[in-house]
């Protein structure tokens, strides 16, 4: 077989030319690995990228999509219907949080936002308050890569290289580690960083914003976790000042927190949920803005018998064969518990098994809910900001996949984990973090 050519492919969010000088392949997957070409095992300790969560190539899935492709391949969703779009929509709210029983698809996180983002507006000219034009996300948030998105999300280099395209501003991140180092769930410091919000709506007023955008949990910003009652207070201001409260859970959605949301595992109930990912384990592409009966009927009811309500939608919206890999991969979540199986024992030894790490001289935080964590790592002075990177590369050479992001290491492995796999990713980590001292 000849040398493999890398230069066509422009890879997203990579260093091209490095990565291509020492390209790192995977051939396939099975369950929670992934293999090199040499046969070589590696742990996937993120779940692909926050997403396989029942584990890599699941039968039922790939049988699924195989027979919906020869049944239904494709049929427009503008004005015609395939009646697993609406099965599968009715299925999905089975598990949303109360009231939220409406559903908008897309075909990916980032669009799943953009059009939670158009939703909102659309909402607040449906009942008179055109003027609401401007949205509040945080920093260190992610939302994606469109336009909407970067303008909302709150991490630096894709918000300083593309400008602002939608009003936005942004509330602070709530990571301290100062007070917060080694929480073991959500940590105890940082309720009133919620107030930040407060003095938002009081510079621009209430009646010039839409909404706010928030993850439950920062996922690319570093595994950030809300202290305990942040979100709750958010509802409440929002409530106050009359604002669309959004949280974006593409990543801590279907069952990474041991709920099937973020949002019932927290208490708190926001007005639309944006997700995607795991919610057809990643085997095709597909996204969804789950939105509140409130703004779905307020929408409908401003439009007049027979017009278009909203003007937006995608080509390939509750794609047939997206649809069927969505309702093989609930069909595991149910059959499985694995929308709640990370609050139980498997969470527990998650947890401890990260803060063993935190005996280590390099280490200076851990950070933990469900079956997410993150690593963060004393960087020297020259390496500050990218001391993740570089152990993430270690990690991988000794057999683990974890995601390198500032100075820390994030992981967020399948939820049908088992102990001794966690044992093993704890203990090739904490080989990698002596070498890196």
């Amino acid at each position: 077989m000849s040398e493999l050519n890398t230069d066509a492919f422009w890879m997203p969010f990579t260093p091209n030319r490095s990565y291509k000088a020492a390209p790192r392949i995977v051939e396939r997957a099975e369950g929670i690995y992934l293999f090199e070409k040499s046969g070589r095992k590696i742990i996937d300790a993120t779940a692909g990228l926050w997403c396989s969560n029942a584990g890599h190539c699941r039968s039922e899935i790939a049988q699924a999509i195989q027979q919906q492709a020869m049944k239904l391949d494709y049929s427009s969703i503008f004005n015609f219907g395939h009646e697993l779009g609406f099965e599968y929509s009715e299925r999905l709210v089975k598990h949303t949080p109360e009231g939220i029983n409406r559903v908008f698809f897309g075909n990916s996180g980032s669009e799943a936002v953009e059009s939670a983002l158009k939703i909102a507006l659309q909402y607040q000219r449906a009942r008179g308050k055109g003027s609401r034009t401007m949205f509040i996300g945080r920093e260190k948030g992610y939302h994606g890569v469109n336009f909407g998105g970067i303008s909302v999300g709150g991490i630096a280099p894709n918000y300083q290289s593309f400008g602002q395209p939608v009003k936005a501003n942004h509330m602070r991140h709530t990571l301290d580690i100062e007070r917060n180092a080694f929480s073991k769930g959500l940590p105890e410091h940082g309720v009133e960083l919620a107030e930040d919000l407060e003095r938002l709506v009081a510079f621009h007023g209430a009646d010039q914003i839409a909404a706010v955008i928030v993850e439950p949990f920062s996922g690319a910003g570093g595994v950030v976790l809300p202290p305990k009652g942040y979100l709750q207070r958010l509802r409440e201001i929002c409530d106050k000042h009359d604002l669309l409260l959004i949280f974006d859970e593409v990543i801590s959605g279907w069952g990474r927190t041991g709920s099937p949301f973020a949002s019932q595992e927290f208490g708190v109930t926001p007005d639309m949920i944006t997700s995607a990912k795991g919610i057809t384990n990643a085997a095709v592409p597909l996204g969804a803005v789950f939105v509140s009966d409130k703004i779905y009927n307020t929408v409908m009811d401003a439009a007049a018998e027979g017009t278009v309500e909203f003007f937006h939608g995608y080509t390939y919206s509750a794609h047939p064969v997206a649809c069927a890999a969505g309702m093989a991969t609930l069909d595991i979540y149910e059959r499985e518990g694995l929308l709640t199986r990370a609050a139980g024992d498997i969470g527990k030894h998650w947890e401890n098994a990260l803060h063993s790490l935190a005996d280590m001289d390099n280490v200076i935080d851990v950070r933990n809910y469900g079956l997410v964590g993150a690593i963060e790592l004393r960087a020297p002075e020259h390496l500050k900001g990218k001391f993740g990177a570089k152990a993430s590369a270690l990690a991988w050479e000794a057999g683990v996949m974890a995601r390198g992001i500032g100075d820390a290491l994030c992981m967020s492995p399948p939820l049908i984990i088992e102990a001794h796999e966690i044992d093993e990713i704890v203990g090739k980590l904490r080989e990698v973090i002596t070498t890196l001292a």
